[in-house]
């Protein structure tokens, strides 16, 4: 599966994407726990915001083979 990154977390990790090999059953926040464990990955906050197929999903949700996953930063403005 691929682990897309954005902003300030592709900053840090230098890259855009990662491909991410896990067993089956493996869930969101199996993901997260894979790019927090990657030098610079100690960015992400205890619960990142996520999507799975372009939908917000949460850290329980089961992936299957082929899902796009979005780890998404926090967004500010005024």
């Amino acid at each position: 599966m691929t682990a897309l990154l954005f902003a300030s977390y592709a900053d840090v990790l230098h890259r855009e994407s990662i491909e991410i090999t896990l067993p089956s059953g493996a869930t969101v926040r199996d993901v997260v726990e894979h790019v927090r464990a990657m030098p610079g990955g100690g960015i992400l906050p205890p619960s990142p915001l996520v999507a799975v197929n372009q939908e917000y999903a949460r850290a329980d949700v089961v992936l299957t083979s082929g899902d796009e996953i979005a780890i998404i930063p926090p967004v500010a403005g005024g």
